[in-house]
């Protein structure tokens, strides 16, 4: 569950690997966008534009949620979408009960190292086409300089310096570690290749072990994963590749026999890469089935504002924002708290939010410990009868005003019912509670229109 992995409260801080380049945005805009998406690409900018301020600050994912006008699982998917292509690292620590996450975004690979990727060109190849691609190409190829028109004449590093001894208590002492530049290694991959099968079919006359030595493991596994083939069809790409005159195995030969082979054997269409996202913990959850599964579902991953601009259907007063802001970043509370609180309160209230009243049952449930939309929503059944008071406490109208017979206005979700058994009415249901419970219903399933 999202819960597990990330919360609107938890905070972050941001690194720069080194200080990005107008070269880097223009491999970011064009490379990596249509590979991401626009909302990893906006997540990466908006880090970007945090990470270059002059003092480091600490901000919490609610920040990121309203900047970016996006849910919570919305940010986390954009999150590992950038992690997964090679553009952001992320480190977490606890702090008590508390997670704080670093991140650290890395640069994107240069021209000449995304198109020698297999994976990464392929990948760019089938989002924007082939004319496209080789318009792209085009722009970034370098033009040769030589020609053979020159002569390099430029002198190594002991043409110019030559060494001078010294004593050792002189010069050099040994301090601490020292860090280098953290840059892009490309796309974080791992795949399960059996390379002693394919090892074992390659005989050492048709394909020698030291010409096979010079090919890296890592290029063998992409094209072996990004063409489906088995390690005995990667036999056939290793020996159409070699070089009968060299015994060597260039990675431009391995990769255009790949391409080969791929064209001959399995198909002419270039193969695609889609996005697929693997959930933690690996206990796969069910869909929510109920209205009050769907009803949790919503609050837990709505951003209040959010919520509230579907329930009034305009766009919610500054002060009713602040107040949810409020209570998620200085009371701690996850996002379906905070909304099954507002959601009660302005149904109790006539539409209005009474900042005094929402604050004290905040207290109140900070106090029994209210985590979940669920929990929520239990303690406001339990407690219902106190929240009465504690809100005719807090008017200025006289409780002896009040009629007896008064019914309380209570929101939908506060008569724990079975969904199956509403649907067959009792002999001596009230026809008028009934139509009644009718426009609740009505109510709710409008303001959860936007929810899929």
């Amino acid at each position: 569950m999202l819960y597990q992995e990330l919360q609107p409260v938890d905070t972050f801080t941001i690194k720069l690997s080194h200080p990005f380049s107008d070269y880097d945005r223009q491999l970011l805009t064009l490379f990596y966008q249509p590979l991401i998406g626009p909302d990893a690409m906006s997540l990466f900018m908006s880090l970007w534009a945090d990470a270059e301020r002059e003092k480091e600050n600490e901000f919490n994912h609610y920040y990121l949620m309203n900047l970016l006008t996006m849910p919570l699982v919305k940010v986390f998917e954009a999150r590992i979408t950038l992690e997964a292509i090679g553009l952001l690292r992320t480190y977490c620590k606890m702090e008590g009960q508390d997670r704080a996450f670093c991140y650290e975004l890395l640069q994107p690979m240069d021209a000449k190292s995304f198109f020698e990727d297999p994976l990464l060109s392929t990948f760019l190849f089938s989002k924007i086409g082939e004319q496209a691609y080789r318009s792209l190409r085009a722009r970034f190829a370098v033009d040769d300089l030589l020609d053979g028109q020159y002569e390099e004449v430029s002198r190594t590093f002991l043409d110019v310096f030559k060494p001078i001894r010294y004593s050792a208590s002189e010069g050099m002492e040994e301090g601490g570690q020292m860090k280098g530049r953290n840059e892009s290694t490309g796309v974080p991959f791992t795949y399960d290749f059996d390379f002693n099968l394919f090892s074992a079919g390659l005989s050492e006359q048709m394909v020698p072990k030291s010409s096979l030595a010079t090919v890296p493991k890592e290029l063998i596994e992409k094209l072996a994963f990004l063409y489906s083939l088995t390690p005995l069809e990667m036999q056939k790409v290793v020996m159409m590749a070699l070089d009968g005159n060299t015994m060597k195995i260039p990675e431009d030969r391995l990769r255009k026999a790949a391409v080969d082979y791929y064209k001959t054997n399995i198909s002419q269409t270039a193969p695609i890469l889609e996005k697929v996202f693997t959930k933690q913990p690996a206990t796969p959850k069910e869909e929510p089935k109920t209205r009050e599964d769907k009803f949790i579902f919503y609050m837990e991953n709505t951003p209040p504002r959010e919520m509230l601009r579907d329930y009034t259907g305009k766009e919610p007063l500054p002060v009713d924002v602040e107040l949810a802001e409020r209570l998620v970043t200085v009371h701690g509370f996850p996002v379906g708290v905070v909304n099954v609180l507002l959601h009660y309160v302005i149904i109790r209230n006539d539409g209005k939010i009474t900042k005094n009243y929402a604050e004290r049952i905040a207290s109140h449930w900070a106090n029994n410990k209210i985590e979940t939309a669920k929990q929520a929503m239990e303690i406001s059944r339990k407690e219902h009868d106190q929240y009465i008071k504690w809100q005719n406490e807090g008017s200025k109208k006289k409780t002896a005003s009040r009629k007896p017979s008064r019914v309380e206005k209570v929101p939908e979700w506060f008569h724990k019912t079975d969904d199956e058994k509403e649907l067959q009415p009792t002999v001596d249901e009230d026809p008028a509670i009934d139509e009644k419970r009718r426009q609740l219903l009505e109510k709710l399933d409008a303001m959860r229109s936007g929810v899929k």
